[in-house]
């Protein structure tokens, strides 16, 4: 069984940690694959966006502890290879889809996603205080949140998913059985910005009646009435109100880098 599991749907990448038995603590073997995974993900010219996350009952448990201690190696050996997850080089946004508990380094990983939505059964726990570690006093803060927040954060306080929606650490939340669509289609959203790229956009454009011409620029008009055969283009939760108005304004979001 791999310890990561990836698919592509698209524009869109899927990564899954899979290591289900341990709440996908991350061992050696997953770091070196993730950092494989984030690299050709960074590299591909067809992917825009990710989804992120776990198997089982957990998001990811942080660090593997056993390995580490095994190994004699805290905070794991050293990989191979460069992470651009870890060191914030990644320049396409990425969605975590939290599903289950997200502990000291499995928090750290939620940290590095632009946007998030979490099942409603999501535990997070900044847990190095638990342990007499300093890793986490400062999360809160680079989390933006308030101190009084921050402070519970850097003591090892448990946080439903419900309380970090209120304080605004989480777009939204879901039923865990409705969590990979809701991503998938938050995700659908972003995948849309690459669309002005593609070279079937002509196509496109002549599928539609009663267009003159169309214009480039930071944003670009579809008038109505949308041709049926392209309504899964524009299928996702956003964009629906547009075809229902008729107008389909679809505005081309800012470059991550």
């Amino acid at each position: 069984m791999a310890v990561l599991e990836t698919e592509t749907h698209g524009q869109i990448f899927v990564m899954r940690m899979n290591r289900p038995e341990s709440l996908n603590a991350l061992n050696y073997e997953m770091r070196c694959a993730m950092a494989e995974a984030w690299t050709e993900f960074e590299a591909s010219k067809d992917l825009e966006v990710a989804v992120f996350t776990g198997s089982g009952r957990g998001f990811c448990a942080g660090e593997d502890m056993k390995e580490a201690l095994k190994d004699n190696t805290p905070g794991g050996r050293k990989l191979p290879m460069e992470d651009p997850f870890r060191t914030g080089k990644i320049s396409k946004p990425i969605i975590g889809a939290i599903n289950g508990f997200a502990m000291g380094g499995g928090f750290m990983l939620v940290e590095g996603t632009d946007l998030r939505v979490a099942a409603d059964t999501a535990i997070f726990e900044v847990s190095e205080a638990k342990r007499w570690l300093l890793g986490g006093y400062n999360h809160g803060h680079i989390a933006n949140l308030a101190y009084p927040v921050a402070l519970e954060m850097a003591m090892g306080y448990r946080f439903t998913a419900k309380r970090f929606h209120e304080i605004g650490f989480l777009n939204r939340v879901v039923p865990a059985a409705d969590l990979m669509d809701e991503a998938m289609k938050m995700a659908a959203v972003h995948a849309i910005r690459n669309l002005a790229k593609e070279p079937v956009l002509p196509e496109i454009i002549a599928a539609y009646e009663g267009i003159d011409h169309l214009e480039f620029g930071p944003e670009y008009i579809i008038p109505k009435p949308l041709d049926p055969r392209l309504k899964s283009w524009v299928s996702t939760a956003v964009a629906q109100a547009a075809i229902d108005s008729g107008v389909a304004r679809i505005n081309v979001l800012p470059d991550y880098s």
